[in-house]
């Protein structure tokens, strides 16, 4: 049964088809023969107990600078829709939170993948606390006395902002670094919210493995290898893709935070895992399904919509 699919993203002229995600569950969906529309949550309102959204159709193509076709903007209610796909990419600040709270007034009625309010509880720094036992030893504070005594007991740390994405603002501070207090100085600045300082991990080195779970179940990975120069291992700062497979470890994590997932109605979810640790579960918008195809691994766009036709 085709569907009808509203896509709550990031203008589509913006982004980068060879590694974008979005784009990818895109184009799956037009191929099962269901209908795409178009908007940016600037175009997303609610009056009374209606949720609209001024929406173009939307029509895809795998050629790069030539890859979209929008038909003319009209407003439709979103309880016409069968699936929102919640898509724009971080920051989560209060502007994503506030497009959270509007979704839900159509969920589940109409399918909102990720779920809302699901999305807006489980912030991907904070959500993955809940599995203390499988993360690095983790701090979240704004007091520079508390992230003092950390770097003493574990020497070289890590730091970060709590809503940061794409390894934006991290720092890698040695045992002898003496610009711990500037950084968080320039952090106490610039956020108001705390920020996170973890143990650094020399297996970082080998790799951050980007692992991706469809309704709770492993369904594919990638190893992202950062720069010799770089302690990030984000692919658009330079990190490089590398085929890989889950370790017995991995594989514990999965089982471990699955039916987390699915209780909270987060059906694609891609983890972070470094070492034998988990370091972050992302559920805003997760990338890296068009890296795992094209080292040989599933296709998880076609997985992910079979969970989502079979929810339908």
């Amino acid at each position: 049964m085709a569907l009808k699919v509203a896509v709550q993203m990031d203008h589509v002229s913006s982004i980068s088809i060879k590694g974008d995600s979005t784009f990818a569950l895109c184009l799956e969906a037009q191929n099962r023969g269901h209908q795409l529309f178009h908007y940016t949550p600037e175009q997303l309102s609610m009056r009374g107990g209606h949720v609209t959204a001024r929406v173009e159709t939307m029509e895809l193509r795998e050629e790069e600078g030539n890859h979209f076709s929008l038909g003319p903007s009209r407003k439709i209610d979103l309880a016409e829709m069968d699936v929102v796909l919640l898509r724009q990419d971080p920051p989560f600040d209060m502007a994503y939170i506030t497009s959270t709270h509007i979704l839900e007034r159509v969920h589940p009625k109409t399918l909102v993948v990720n779920d809302p309010a699901s999305v807006r509880n489980a912030p991907e720094k904070i959500f993955v606390m809940e599995f203390a036992d499988l993360m690095p030893e983790t701090l979240i504070t704004k007091d520079p006395e508390e992230v003092a005594a950390f770097r003493a007991e574990f020497g070289e740390i890590v730091m970060k902002p709590l809503y940061g994405n794409g390894g934006a603002g991290v720092f890698h501070l040695r045992k002898d670094d003496r610009n711990l207090t500037s950084f968080m100085e320039t952090f106490g600045v610039l956020f108001r919210e705390p920020y996170i300082v973890q143990r650094y991990l020399d297996d970082v080195r080998k790799g951050d493995k980007r692992i991706i779970l469809v309704d709770g179940e492993y369904a594919g990975a990638i190893n992202r290898v950062p720069a010799e120069t770089d302690t990030r291992s984000n692919m658009h700062v330079g990190g490089t893709a590398t085929a890989t497979e889950l370790t017995p470890r991995e594989r514990e994590i999965c089982e471990r935070i699955g039916p987390a997932l699915k209780e909270r109605g987060l059906l694609f979810v891609g983890i972070d895992v470094i070492g034998d640790y988990l370091t972050e579960i992302n559920v805003t918008s997760p990338t890296g399904i068009r890296e795992v195809k094209r080292f040989g691994g599933a296709d998880i766009a076609a997985l992910l919509w079979d969970a989502i036709e079979a929810k339908r």
